[in-house]
Order: structure tokens, then C-alpha cells, then sequence
């Protein structure tokens, strides 16, 4: 393909071109039903508890599921993974149209598990898979500076346009419109090159125990990905803790669901405006250093959201915290697709998006009840301490890597 004029380098790949573009086009079609679907679940059931439970089906895979899922997607063909699982994203999201009454809310929840299950596979299988199609140079940067920029495009547009098509063509429609997403994913994944997998021996209980202990054994024996993993943990706890009560911010204290909807538009802003940033300084900065100053960053962007008395402070934090959480997460990913062997990548992929899982439910608990208890104000003093605290981590602990050497 010719080089056009400022075209990010990574979408000069073919293979990553439809990669991206599936991964897209889904990931918009999931974040249409963020509303759609705990509506869906209140309008039949008039249940705040049975609403609440469709977190429960979404997170719980992640946790149950995650280190298998690492482990699979390292013995079995990766593209042949993302594949599969998007058709049975599509086949589970479509069976959510029989949930019509309370006795079969069960379906919903049944349904978001079978997806969250697919999810859980095709994530690590997707990160592992990356730097096999653009390398491990300056297009891998790219790459997730491209993967950054789509997360802020669909966090900006996904749950208000899903909320605006649900009130004016109804539930079957947004999930229709899923399904198709998941689809047009699959297309894509299946024109793209098919590439030596892993040639995997019988996949039995014994061998999958060893290769996740490997895995393990993976992380605990490389000091980068070890404290990597413990420092973007416990990040992912204060953030959970924080993210939690975003909404219940802008009703109590910025003026209502409107201002609330607001604040999360602005934060997917951020993440838009950081992926440029991404693809700027990932490859000129040491990991360590330009990961504690995205959290010191990120601290300072949760103090002043979480105190702000109106919407002038608080949309420049919430796009500031957009644009260092972009980096927070870039940072670790592009580091450990760096560092580690493709082999070895959907298991450690996998080990991280659990602690992710883990300390998001934890944090999306705990947050609440001490900000009731003591206040939102406290919690996010708190918050913002335990952040600066990861960045501290992040300063002393993680090694300093080798400049990086441009692959082709």
C-alpha cells in the first residue's frame, strides 16, 4: 500500500488494517448496549437488584476464566480464536431478544456471560497476536496508539448514541446492530493472513496446569512484567473505586444525569486526544518514567474531578484524566509485547486483564461504601494517595529497558 501523507505507520499493514477495523466496529456495537441492556433488564423486571446483576455476568468470566483463556490462546491458532469467538459473541448477543419477561431475565444473563466468555478469549489472543502481524519496532507503538484513539472514539460516542437509538427504534435493534458488528469483525479477521500458530501437543488438564504455571513462572521470573503487573493493579483498584460513583458525581454534585453524562463523555475525549501523545512518547521514554508521571497525572485529574464544585473544573479533569489513563494503559502493554516472547503473551495478556477484573469489582464495592461512610471527598483523597503511591512503585522498581531498536 502506498505511504500516504501522515497515515499512522501501522495501518500500512494490511493484516493490521482489518485487525483494527474489526476490533472497531465490535467494540462500538458492545458499548451500544452499555444502556441499552440494564434498561432493557429494569423495564422487565422493575428490579434494581436484577439490573445490578448484569455486572456480575459480565465480570465474573473475566475472573474465573482469565489465566485459562491466556493459556488457550498460546496453544491454539490466534486468528482462528478471534474468529470463532466473534461468531459466538454474535450467536449469544442475538438470544438476549427471548428475554422478554421476569421468569426469562435468565437469558440476559446467561447471554452476557457467553459473550464476556468470548471476550475473555479474544483479548489476550488479540494483544498476543499484534506484534506478530506489525512487529515489535515503532509500528507496535503505533499500533496501540491506533487501539487507544478507538477506545476514546467509542467511550465518546458508544453509550450516548446506544441510549439514543434505543429510545427511538428499541431494544431489537441495538442488539440486531450488535450481532452485525460481531460479524462484520469476523469477515474481517478471516481475510486477514493466516500465519504459523502454535503447533500445541493434545490439549489435556495436566498440560494446560503446566503451561499456566509457565506462565506464572514467566512473570514472577522477569522483573519488568512482575512489577508492571503489581503497579497497574493496584491503579485499576483506585481507579475501579473511583469510576464506580462517576455517575452518582454528576447527579449529586455537578447537576444531574445530563452533567454525568457529560464527565464520561469527556473522558473518552482525552482518550482520543492521548493516543497521538501515545505514539509520541512511547518509543522516546523509558517505561518507568513515563508511566509515573501518566499516574502522578492521573492522580492529580481524580482529586480535581472529584472535588470540583461545577462543570468548568470538572470536564478539563475528566479529559485530563482521559488523556494520562490512555497512557496508563499503553504503557504496560506495549512494554510487555516488547519484553516477553509471542509465545508466552496470551498468558501473561490474560494474568493482567484478570487483575484488572478483580480490582475493578473490588474497587467498584469497597469505593461506595467508604464514600458513604466518610465521603467523596475522602475516597478520593485516598484514591489519588494510592495512585501517586503506584507511581512511586513505578519510579524505584521497573527497570530501565534498552533504546528501542526500529524494527522493519
Amino acid at each position: 500500500m502506498p505511504k500516504l501523507p501522515g497515515m499512522p505507520e501501522a495501518l500500512r499493514v494490511r493484516d493490521f488494517r482489518l485487525l483494527w477495523t474489526g476490533r472497531f466496529v465490535s467494540l462500538l456495537g458492545s458499548w451500544l448496549l452499555t444502556v441499552a441492556v440494564p434498561a432493557h433488564v429494569l423495564q422487565i423486571t422493575g428490579s434494581l437488584m436484577a439490573t445490578g446483576l448484569t455486572l456480575a455476568a459480565e465480570y465474573l468470566p473475566v475472573l474465573l476464566l482469565g489465566p485459562l483463556a491466556g493459556v488457550l490462546s498460546d496453544r491454539w491458532d490466534r486468528r482462528r480464536v478471534m474468529l470463532t469467538t466473534d461468531v459466538v459473541r454474535a450467536a449469544a448477543v442475538a438470544t438476549m431478544l427471548l428475554a422478554d419477561s421476569p421468569g426469562t431475565v435468565w437469558i440476559v444473563y446467561a447471554a452476557l456471560a457467553a459473550e464476556s466468555t468470548g471476550s475473555v478469549l479474544f483479548r489476550p489472543a488479540a494483544q498476543a497476536y499484534t506484534p506478530a502481524v506489525v512487529g515489535t519496532g515503532t509500528r507496535l507503538s503505533s499500533a496501540n496508539a491506533l487501539t487507544a484513539g478507538t477506545d476514546g472514539v467509542v467511550r465518546l460516542v458508544g453509550a450516548p448514541l446506544g441510549a439514543v437509538l434505543l429510545l427511538a427504534y428499541g431494544f431489537p435493534v441495538l442488539i440486531w446492530a450488535d450481532v452485525a458488528t460481531y460479524l462484520c469483525s469476523a469477515v474481517a479477521i478471516f481475510l486477514t493472513t493466516r500465519r504459523p500458530g502454535a503447533q500445541a501437543s493434545r490439549t489435556t488438564v495436566a498440560a494446560i496446569r503446566e503451561e499456566l504455571r509457565h506462565g506464572l513462572r514467566t512473570i514472577r521470573g522477569d522483573r519488568m512484567t512482575r512489577w508492571l503487573l503489581v503497579v497497574s493493579t493496584l491503579f485499576t483498584l483506585a481507579n475501579g473505586s473511583l469510576s464506580a460513583l462517576l455517575v452518582p458525581l454528576g447527579v449529586t454534585e455537578l447537576g444531574g444525569p445530563r452533567q454525568a453524562g457529560l464527565v464520561v463523555s469527556a473522558l473518552g475525549a482525552g482518550f482520543l486526544l492521548g493516543a497521538p501523545l501515545i505514539r509520541l512518547l512511547v518509543d522516546r521514554v523509558q517505561p518507568r518514567h513515563l508511566y509515573a508521571l501518566s499516574l502522578l497525572c492521573t492522580a492529580a485529574g481524580f482529586l480535581a474531578l472529584f472535588t470540583a464544585d461545577g462543570l468548568p473544573v470538572a470536564l478539563p479533569a475528566a479529559v485530563g484524566i482521559g488523556v494520562s489513563g490512555s497512557m496508563t494503559w499503553a504503557v504496560p502493554q506495549t512494554t510487555v509485547q516488547r519484553t516477553l516472547p509471542n509465545a508466552v503473551l496470551g498468558r501473561v495478556s490474560a494474568v493482567f486483564l484478570s487483575g484488572e477484573a478483580l480490582a475493578t469489582l473490588i474497587g467498584a464495592v469497597a469505593g461506595p461504601a467508604l464514600a458513604q461512610a466518610a465521603g467523596l471527598t475522602t475516597l478520593a483523597v485516598l484514591a489519588s494517595t494510592v495512585t501517586v503511591a503506584t507511581a512511586a512503585l513505578a519510579l524505584l522498581l521497573l527497570p530501565r529497558l534498552p533504546a528501542l531498536m526500529p524494527a522493519s
